[in-house]
Order: C-alpha cells, then structure tokens, then sequence
C-alpha cells in the first residue's frame, strides 16, 4: 500500500486492533481506527492505551503524529482501500462456536466494499468461517480480495511481538495474497504462507497447545498436593540443569479469553472427539475449585472466614480480568460461607494491600503480580504459582564431570 492508501481496522481501539493500527501507522500506511467503544476512541486520540501494554502509550503517540487516529463513525469506511475486522469467533454456553456473531459484522460492513478492496480477518476463526465468507461474496457478486491473517502475540507485549514474529498470511487467490502480503510485510520480519483453513486450524492448535501445557503442570500438582508432597519442590528438581525439562510449564490458573476457548472451538471442529483438549479444561477448571479446597482445608471450615483473593486479572502484570478463574475462586468461596475480598493493582473495585492482609483469616494468590513478589505472609496462604513462597532444592557437589555422548546431549 502507498502512503496515500487509507486502512480502516474494525474493532480498532482493543487488545487486538490498536497495536495492529499503531504499527501500520508508523509504517507510514494512513490508518484510522474505527470503534463504538466512545471512552476508548478518546482515550486513543489522548495518547493514552485503554488498557495496559508494554509502552503503549510513547508508541501511540509517535503514530498518533504519523496520522493514525481513532473514531466511532462508520462513514470512515467508505473511501478505505483495506479493511482489517477483528471480531473473532465466539462460543456459546455450551462451547460450541457462534458463527452468526461474526457473519453478523461482516454483514454490517460488506456494503462498504469497493471492488478489489483488501478485507482483513484478525480474529480467531472457526476452520471453515472463511471458506463461507468467500462462498457468500461470491453468491452476492462482491468482488473483494479477501484474506485471514491471524494474531499471534501475547497480550501485553502486541506492539514487541508484532514487529518480531512472523506473520502468516492466507488467502484463496493469488492477487488476494499478494496484497495482503505486501501490507504486511510493512510490518513483520517474515511471511508465512498458508491456505485459510490451514491458518484458522494453526490459530487453535496453537492456543490448544499451550492450554494442554497448562494442564499438565497443573494435573501433576494436584496429584502431587493431595498427597501431602511439595509440588514445587519436585518442580525445580526436575528442572534444575535438566534440558528436556526447560520448557516445563509451572502450575497455575489457566485462564483469559483465548486459550479456553480457542480449544474448545478445535474440541467442536472436531465434533467433539478431542479428549486431550477436553481433559484439559476439566484440569485447568478445576484448580480453582482445589486452591478453594486448599483453603477451606486450612481454615478447618470456610463458613464465617474472611478470604483475601490476591489479583483478579487473568495474568500477571496486566488489567485484563476476561475468563479469569479468579471470579470462579470468588464465587466457590462465597458459596461456601466465605467473606471474599481482593486487591489487584490494575483491577478496579478492590480494597489496599495492607488491608486485605490484615483482614483476611487466609489468602489465596490467583494472579502473580509482579507487586505480590516477596510478600511477607503469616497467615495461611493458598499459593498453586509458588510464586510467594519460593521452594529450595539441596543440591550437593558431586565428583563426576559432565560427559557429553554422541547426541550432545548429557
């Protein structure tokens, strides 16, 4: 795209869309965000992120001065070259995914589309979503170039990562990935070429794949706590100067607005016969309901108790408090009797650290903030993360040298 092309990003001031919008504003494509979300438009055209990332707001200021700026009108949409939409697939209260929610805001926009218009889907996708979109332009003679280049960075760290990893592009036709191509190598170090369907199953199996992760740290420490044996303890002897062991995963509350649901979504896709994604959500659901055993176990009883939840959002160091098990925590305590407060330094509606301390009977750490580092506890702690209390390991000197065989391992 030349500087003079316009790109309108749909859904443009949230997690996904703004450090998408920022750096194709510093690549110098003309770039206007388009949501209806009023108090982060003018957030944005403050210079200030609606939510926390990694310099977020230097970052929105230097593209605020290259251009980039934010809306809620629609009408911006009708001179755009290139439509970036992000609303990824959803799914119901029985995990299945709600297509007609996404079907339903290409419909808004479609009419906006000028012929050979580049449309950008962002989102996660179920397999399949666009071979349909593709199906129903053709049958309603839109002629688009129409392409799925899905997000893949870490909340948080958008604008680091986008600009460091590699970005897949898909598309059905040539002219169609070419375009894309172009746009976004603007931005990305590398291309990664892949047809739709392949790109909308490497979205999910990648967040499954780290969901399973999870899971498995979180299963062996529930086998290893309910019987009495320190978890973390064993965790950084497996670990300690172990190679195949250094990607192991540290149990924890798995949770946010992907992982959870980008599995359940391959689980329906492949009608339901996805045991290890299943098994899964049953391990990383249930530790909520374990760490709120752990504390009832504590406390000899939870009815009366006052029970300090420390962090609410869904990871650590960040104000995002979607599909967080922390809620799930809340609400098992309180159902059980339990008096539940909270602190989070970036969670609205939560009482002072010192306070909650001190009036809590127990705690339990739900989110490993980087502030909870070091926190000098007395009182009983519900810890998964073994991230306040650090375990130690003996390790003793020994007279044997490290010997590498053949395969350079040790």
């Amino acid at each position: 795209m030349q500087r003079d092309k316009k790109l309108v990003i749909i859904g443009g001031c949230g997690h996904v869309g703004l450090p998408l919008g920022i750096k194709f504003a510093q690549a110098g494509v003309k770039t206007v965000l388009l949501d209806i979300n009023r108090r982060a438009v003018q957030k944005v055209n403050g210079g200030h992120f609606p939510f926390v990332e990694k310099g977020g707001d230097a970052e929105l200021r230097a593209a605020l001065a290259s251009g980039l700026k934010a809306t809620c009108r629609e009408n911006v949409c009708r001179d755009a070259d290139a439509y970036v939409i992000v609303t990824g697939t959803p799914v119901d209260e029985h995990l299945n995914p709600r297509l007609a929610d996404i079907l339903k805001v290409f419909d808004i926009y479609k009419k906006y589309f000028r012929r050979d218009s580049l449309v950008i889907m962002r989102s996660t996708l179920f397999p399949g979503t666009m071979e349909y979109l593709q199906k129903n332009m053709t049958r309603d003679g839109v002629k688009i170039k129409l392409a799925f280049c899905p997000e893949r960075v870490a909340q948080g760290l958008a604008l680091e990562e986008i600009s460091s990893l590699p970005q897949i592009v898909s598309a059905f036709d040539e002219p169609s990935f070419q375009t894309a191509s172009r746009l976004f190598a603007r931005i990305a170090p590398e291309i990664i070429r892949l047809t739709p369907l392949e790109a909308e199953m490497a979205k999910l199996m990648t967040n499954a794949w780290r969901y399973l992760e999870f899971a498995i740290a979180n299963q062996f420490y529930v086998i290893a706590e309910s019987n009495g044996v320190d978890f973390h303890k064993i965790f950084e002897a497996m670990r300690y100067k172990y190679p195949r062991a250094r990607g192991y995963k540290a149990p924890g509350l798995a949770a946010g607005p992907c992982l959870f649901k980008d599995t359940m979504q391959l689980a329906s896709y492949f009608e339901h016969q996805f045991y290890l994604g299943h098994s899964a959500m049953l391990v990383n659901e249930g530790l909520a309901t374990f760490a709120v055993k752990r504390a009832r176990k504590l406390l000899g009883g939870l009815g009366g108790r006052t029970v300090g939840l420390l962090g609410m959002g869904f990871k650590a160091d960040n104000d995002d408090p979607r599909e967080s098990l922390s809620f799930r925590v809340k609400k098992a305590l309180e159902f059980q009797g339990a008096t539940v407060l909270f602190h989070d330094p970036y969670v609205p509606g939560g009482i002072s650290l010192p306070r909650l301390v001190s009036q809590s009977d127990a705690l339990i750490l739900c989110t490993p903030h980087s502030e909870y580092a070091g926190l000098k506890i007395t009182k009983p702690l519900v810890d998964v993360w073994g991230f306040i209390k650090k375990t130690k390991i003996t390790v003793l000197p020994g007279a044997a040298k490290h010997v590498t065989n053949t395969n350079g391992e040790r």
